[in-house]
């Protein structure tokens, strides 16, 4: 269950007194045995299950069913909780477990049961904690019958499953006592429902995120008194939020985001007790009130994706406990230093990434001692970055792409003191400077991630970088690089990320780039932590988590020669290989095709030839493949991986053939202009016999006729 919870069902715990308490009746209760009813209850569960990982050993070795695996019973030997979760269970929820008459928890959370959610437990007069999220029901919920007398449930989640339909309106009338609902992560369609506010007094968490709800955000939020949780993120709402809603003063966390909200945010200062905002992926528009400093109490605010505009308000410095700020990807301008962010002492995570602040980057940014992540990146802050930077001892990540920062050489000096930093983003800046290549650059000892790109920077792969131990992506892409790849790049055993691309590097691919350990290996995951959402390559693909990490090898558009390197197929671990607009020839070797985790394959724009081998079919998970404008001949392959790849995979290849592409392979495969029909074909092929047996017949005639006058 989400942490959030717990403040609301506090009252479910005991404390260790009774919870020791608990632990001698039960042990007294031993002594005695459940009832047939309770253990054939169970057994029943137990009969419907088509998997039960070994539970039915347990269940089955005593005839006291208080002291099975999962299974607790009180003084009176009737069971009370019924504790399940992550078992690996598969089956139906028999609704024989609603004729547990004193059972108050049931947990099968985090298995994989199937079917539908039987009515008796939701309408059961003695549950008060039903936990069935993560499994795979489906289908919808019942409604409860209007006689329906008040239910006991207060904690319902049957969130992260396949449930569908509308959420029941009525259901929720007979459930007085309900304090949290999670039916997250599901496919339910319709409004939200704002019955529990009616019905309960003690209501408190809404949890709907990741369904399909549609529509406004109803005005019946306004009896939710002591609604603490509201989450509806990720869903298809529309409209403004109405201003019922900012009456609900004891919200602690609104998240609404990813939907398509529009409007202003006034009102938002009526949530005193807000903790967390989370409004991003949204379509809101204006400013950010300068009341928002009332939110004494705010710890994040999200903001990010939106259409808000106008200067920070300088009531922001208020919000005292602030954590995170995210608004970037917004139309927010004017001065940064607006905001007095050395109040702001709790900062962790500041993100204005997109949006058109100007001016200087305020230096009262460096007092946030605790600041772990910072983004400026993609705003018109312009001048140099000041060493007081070095105040931020905990700083990780820092982006400072796109500001027209200058002086390449005196922010890497500065920021080599910067002991924390992993993720280093500052391409287009420092735009026609010379790469710096002497000593002076120290430090770094930490970064994983170094991005230099877009700054059209003269001079050539520096050596200092060798000395980045714990580098994993490398990003020099597009500039005016010159030189040879050095052999230390194998020496960065952590390397797995290399994109130098559209610069002017010279000499053939080393034999030394074919050793880098990350990108030999299909077994190593890359380790690498973001502290906010990183974007690289592409603004749209956001690296989240190592997963996301595609391992990258991409020397394109360069001047590279010669061939390349038989040991090639020692990569195993790469997912994109580019090598395209060099100058290299030779044929596409054969351990290339060895390389069956590839999903992209770019060999384009080169002087290759000979053929294309047919074991490049053997790459099975290629979803990208040029091979475009080389000297290739001989027949495309028709079967396997090749033939789904448009034609514009292979064009420019005069002398390559096949049925995917316009030329045609001899007769067999002749293009319209040739085709020549069966009859004709019979036809041609009866006259030339003919005519050969006629012109046989003949010779042979004159060779007598001659031999017999001239013989």
């Amino acid at each position: 269950m989400h942490p959030l919870y717990f403040p609301y069902i506090k009252k479910f715990r005991m404390p260790s007194i009774g919870l020791a308490l608990v632990l001698l009746i039960s042990l007294v209760s031993l002594t005695g045995s459940c009832t047939q009813q309770e253990r054939g209850s169970l057994h029943q569960f137990l009969a419907g299950l088509s998997q039960d990982c070994g539970l039915a050993v347990s269940w089955r070795s005593d005839a006291n069913c208080c002291t099975w695996e999962g299974i607790t019973c009180n003084q009176d030997r009737k069971v009370t909780d019924v504790s399940l979760a992550s078992r690996g269970l598969e089956g139906p929820i028999s609704s024989f477990l609603g004729n547990l008459t004193s059972l108050l928890r049931l947990n099968l959370s985090h298995n994989s049961l199937s079917g539908g959610l039987p009515l008796e437990l939701v309408s059961s007069n003695n549950i008060i904690v039903l936990d069935v999220s993560f499994n795979r029901l489906k289908g919808g919920l019942s409604e409860l019958p209007s006689s329906t007398s008040a239910l006991p449930l207060q904690v319902l989640n049957i969130s992260s499953n396949l449930f569908t339909g509308r959420i029941p309106s009525t259901t929720w009338e007979a459930m007085k006592s309900l304090a949290v609902l999670n039916a997250s992560t599901n496919s339910f369609t319709g409004q939200i429902p704002t019955t529990p506010c009616v019905s309960g007094t003690s209501f408190a968490v809404l949890e709907l995120s990741f369904n399909q709800l549609s529509g406004n955000i109803p005005s019946g939020f306004s009896n939710c008194s002591i609604l603490k949780l509201l989450s509806v993120s990720y869903n298809n709402l529309s409209g403004t939020i109405p201003d019922e809603l900012f009456s609900v003063t004891s919200l602690e966390h609104l998240s609404l985001p990813s939907n398509r909200l529009e409007g202003a945010l006034d009102g938002i200062n009526r949530l005193t007790n807000l903790v967390t905002l989370h409004l991003g992926w949204n379509e809101l528009s204006g400013n950010i009130p300068n009341s928002i400093g009332e939110l004494k109490r705010l710890e994040e605010l999200h903001l990010e994706h939106n259409n808000m505009s106008g200067e920070l308000p300088p009531a922001l410095s208020s919000c005292t406990n602030l954590i995170t700020m995210d608004l970037k990807s917004n139309y927010f301008s004017g001065e940064l230093s607006k905001v007095n962010f050395s109040s702001l002492q709790s900062l962790k995570k500041i993100d204005l990434l997109f949006n058109n602040f100007i001016g200087n980057i305020p230096e009262s940014i460096y007092s946030c001692s605790k600041l772990t992540a910072l983004r400026l990146s993609r705003n018109h802050f312009h001048g140099q970055l000041s060493e007081k930077i070095g105040n931020l001892k905990s700083l990780s990540f820092l982006s400072l792409a796109g500001l027209s920062l200058t002086n390449i050489t005196g922010t890497l000096q500065i920021l080599g003191s910067s002991r924390s930093l992993t993720t280093l983003p500052t391409g287009r800046n420092f735009m026609n400077e010379t790469m710096p290549e002497d000593d002076s650059i120290d430090g770094f000892e930490n970064l994983q991630v170094l991005s230099i790109r877009d700054c059209s920077l003269a001079g050539t792969i520096p050596d200092w970088l060798s000395k980045l131990a714990n580098l994993r992506i490398l990003e020099l892409e597009n500039n005016q690089l010159t030189g040879p790849i050095p052999d230390w790049m194998s020496s960065l055993n952590l390397l797995f990320y290399l994109d130098i691309s559209n610069n002017s590097f010279t000499g053939q691919i080393p034999a030394a780039l074919m050793e880098m350990p990350m990108l030999k290996s299909d077994k190593t995951a890359p380790k690498v932590f973001f502290e906010l959402p990183a974007y690289y390559s592409t603004p749209f693909i956001q690296y989240l988590k190592p997963s996301d990490c595609r391992k990258v090898l991409n020397l394109g558009i360069n001047n590279f020669t010669g061939v390349i390197p038989e040991e090639i197929g020692q990569l195993q671990g790469l997912l994109s290989l580019n090598l395209s607009s060099n100058k290299l020839f030779g044929e596409i070797p054969q351990p290339i095709c060895a390389l069956t985790n590839l999903q992209v394959l770019d060999l384009s724009n080169n002087h290759f030839t000979g053929t294309i081998p047919a074991t490049l079919n053997n790459l099975h998970f290629l979803s990208e493949l040029n091979i475009s404008n080389n000297d290739l001949e001989g027949l495309i392959p028709t079967m396997g991986q090749l033939s789904t790849f448009p034609d514009s995979s292979f064009d420019g290849n005069p002398k390559l053939c096949g049925p995917v592409i316009v030329n045609h392979c001899g007769s067999a495969e002749a293009g319209p202009e040739s085709i020549i029909s069966r009859e004709q074909i019979g036809s041609k092929i009866i006259f030339a016999i003919a005519f050969g047996a006629f012109f046989g017949v003949g010779v042979l005639y004159d060779q007598i006729v001659l031999a017999r006058y001239f013989g």
